[in-house]
């Protein structure tokens, strides 16, 4: 199936899920315009990530902030030999520390290539990220969303897409984890496009961006 490359595919896509589910057509009209939501792939897109696991996207983006001026250039070496100081002064905890830390080993001496992992069907590129130490499931769906447009991907334990579902589908208390995973079933094969949907309905629910933190235009130019 063609991954999510332009804003014409989340098109398409989104015309396609409001044909199928017509519970879909007052979300789109509400959300507004659904970004694409792509970046590079690579290490700093993945720390964007793992910054972003369980912290509002605006610490997200001021801890990412902090890094990439603290951690210049923001690279598996540079993270490595860092000390304990750089990671506090940046405001990650000594989890996402140690998580950092096994991202850029399995890098740097297994050979671990984040440019190959996208080019995985799904299935396999999860099972490889969440091989990786502190990688779990909503991280490398993450990834391979926005760094790979895989199409079908809907990381159903993400908590604003958890809220932003059960608000535009009247269910109350939002849907849990699992109970998503079983909604989003009847979007295959555009769960990636719904996502984008619901992430951008959430966007107008809150009056703020949900969606994970994408990495800055500073990290990729260099």
């Amino acid at each position: 199936m063609q991954r999510i490359e332009t804003l014409e595919h989340v098109a398409a896509g989104l015309d396609a899920l409001c044909l199928a589910d017509p519970r879909l057509v007052p979300v789109r009209e509400r959300a507004g315009e659904v970004p694409l939501r792509r970046v590079e792939p690579g290490f700093a897109s993945l720390v964007s990530i793992v910054v972003s696991q369980q912290v509002s996207r605006a610490s997200a983006d001021a801890i990412m902030g902090r890094l990439v001026a603290l951690a210049d250039p923001l690279t598996p070496e540079t993270l490595l030999a860092a000390g304990d100081d750089l990671y506090r002064a940046a405001g990650l905890s000594r989890p996402k520390e140690k998580t950092l830390r096994a991202i850029a080993a399995a890098i740097l001496d297994r050979g671990f290539d984040l440019d190959a992992v996208v080019r995985l069907e799904a299935g396999e590129a999860i099972a490889a990220m969440t091989a990786l130490h502190g990688v779990g499931p909503w991280t490398a769906q993450i990834y391979l969303l926005f760094a790979a447009g895989h199409p079908d991907i809907f990381p159903a334990g993400d908590i604003a897409l958890q809220s932003a579902v059960g608000n535009a589908l009247g269910i109350a208390p939002r849907p849990a984890p699992k109970a998503l995973s079983v909604i989003a079933e009847s979007w295959r094969p555009h769960r990636g496009v719904a996502a984008r949907l619901f992430w951008a309905y959430y966007r107008e629910m809150k009056g703020r961006e949900g969606a994970p933190a994408a990495v800055p235009a500073q990290v990729i130019e260099k």
